[in-house]
């Protein structure tokens, strides 16, 4: 059980959201919560307050009689729950929620606790809005998308629930729970926030450090494969640079090497004064796909750690407005929902996760081109040659899927349209930014399933089964439990996808 208390970690919020634990909502909170609510009633009572007795956006102009103010934020919840295209994935819609609880918790938000108290049971009984992937441009925060789960809140729209797409009243009936009532400004602090940014923000973040894991075991393999030598990846080399990701990535490699029998010392042999021959037949040094990992996968690895410290900064602040201030006893209005800190951070992701995927894809074509590799026949060809093709066709799938990274990590952070007649003339795009950034790294577990195919496959021709580390014969189990030993030709879709499912769920 994790308490809503002053601060939420990102551990426990993956918690939360991967781990299925039960949320609870502390005295603290509910404290906070109510104080925020209480003052906001009073403090508005003749004044005007942005979305309490004033319309929205660029007709906040317009006073709204007390009489409609409650219609009001009814209204803006139903005319904005105009999203399309793909649902989230109940997982990102499930962190969205958690991530607009944690905010609205702060106390800056003038909400009445019964929205605290509902959002805590859509967590824990594990009821996700239905809530689409095209909507919201990210700068008066993700207004489409946290719309339907405002629509939810009030017993309308639809939720995934037990796996099923079903009306929210259904599901409501079933479980004895009861829609909020909208109050003073439930609506609007509902829906002006980053928290669908940021919940798939966490969920890109928390597949990311698995990406980076398993390109890591990877390419540690390769190296075992071609039996390179070791200083590629030791301290003394990597310690000459400063960059902690590249001395950690290193670190972790000659962890997960540490007991391999293929790997090998300079010093054995190139440098043991014994090679007389003027040409060379072993490699003096490996290809770059081999060579640099530490290079390429340490910017990945800071890159990650940049992005999960944004975030957690991210879901721990009020990012809607106005904001509530009981302590000051006033109301400031400003643009806390503005999404550029996420959307820069999405674009930085999808950046490294597809270098990561591109390091995954040279190093394929190296174990895949027999004139690279000289150790493996062409394809990774068990079979016949020229009457079986190996791994020559599942290369095609992982080129083009790497070629589609590679066009999707231009930049969304720039792509800013003004809008909503020009009251919102530069916005962030966070939520496309945080959408887009998913397709990369499910592009990146599929590149990496062949990958790990074709290196299973090349151990086995190598007869290396027992000769690669502890680490890489676990996984190279696991793979082989999936798709075992083939030299006749076969349908490979099935076993790439089972491969990728089990990179994800480990």
């Amino acid at each position: 059980m994790n308490t809503i208390n002053e601060y939420l970690s990102l551990a426990e919020f993956e918690s939360i959201i991967f781990g299925n634990n039960k949320v609870a909502i502390s005295d603290v909170v509910l404290n906070r919560v109510n104080e925020s609510f209480n003052f906001l009633k009073e403090f508005s009572g003749n004044k005007i307050i942005y979305g309490v007795n004033t319309g929205f956006g660029p007709m906040a102009q317009y006073r709204i009689k007390e009489s409609d103010q409650i219609q009001l934020q009814y209204n803006l919840i139903r005319s904005h729950s105009s999203g399309t295209g793909k649902p989230l994935s109940p997982v990102c819609a499930k962190a969205a929620i958690l991530a607009r609880l944690n905010t609205l918790s702060l106390g800056n938000s003038g909400v009445h606790p019964s929205v605290i108290h509902l959002m805590a049971e859509l967590i824990n009984r594990d009821i996700t809005p239905l809530i689409f992937e095209h909507g919201g441009v990210g700068a008066s925060g993700d207004l489409v998308q946290l719309s339907h789960l405002a629509l939810v809140l009030i017993g309308e729209g639809e939720v995934f629930y037990k796996g099923e797409r079903r009306p929210t009243p259904e599901v409501f009936e079933i479980e004895g729970l009861k829609p909020i009532q909208v109050e003073i400004r439930e609506g609007l602090a509902l829906i002006n926030g980053t928290s669908v940014m940021t919940g798939i923000g966490v969920v890109n973040v928390h597949h990311a450090n698995k990406l980076l894991d398993w390109s890591l075991k990877c390419s540690c393999a390769i190296n075992e494969l071609v039996q390179a030598y070791d200083d590629h990846f030791s301290a003394e080399l990597n310690q000459t640079k400063r960059h902690k990701g590249q001395q950690e990535v290193a670190s972790r490699m000659r962890e997960n090497l540490s007991d391999s029998t293929l790997i090998r010392k300079r010093e054995d042999h190139l440098y043991s004064g014994e090679n007389t021959e003027e040409i060379f037949k072993e490699k003096v040094q490996e290809y770059y796909s081999l060579r640099c990992v530490p290079q390429i996968l340490g910017p990945v690895l800071e890159t990650i750690n940049n992005v999960a410290s944004i975030l957690e900064d991210e879901f721990n602040s009020a990012n809607d407005n106005p904001i509530i201030d009981v302590k000051n006893k006033h109301v400031y209005h400003g643009g806390n929902f503005h999404g550029d800190y996420i959307s820069l951070e999405m674009d930085k992701l999808k950046i490294v996760i597809t270098k990561l995927t591109m390091l995954a894809e040279r190093q394929l074509n190296y174990l895949l081109n027999s004139k690279i590799n000289e150790i493996l026949p062409p394809f990774v060809n068990l079979g016949t040659l020229g009457f079986n093709f190996g791994m020559q066709g599942v290369q095609f799938t992982a080129t083009s899927t790497t070629a589609e990274s590679q066009m999707l990590s231009n930049p969304m952070y720039v792509h800013s349209i003004p809008n909503n007649n020009d009251n919102q003339d530069i916005v962030s795009m966070g939520t496309n930014a945080a959408v887009i950034t998913s397709k990369v790294i499910e592009n990146a577990f599929e590149v990496l399933s062949i990958e790990m195919i074709t290196i299973v496959q090349a151990i086995d021709y190598l007869n290396q089964k027992n000769k690669v580390s502890s680490v890489t014969k676990k996984w190279y189990d696991d793979v082989r439990n999936i798709i075992p030993e083939f030299k006749e030709d076969q349908v490979m879709y099935p076993f790439v996808q089972q491969v990728k499912d089990y990179l994800i769920n480990s």
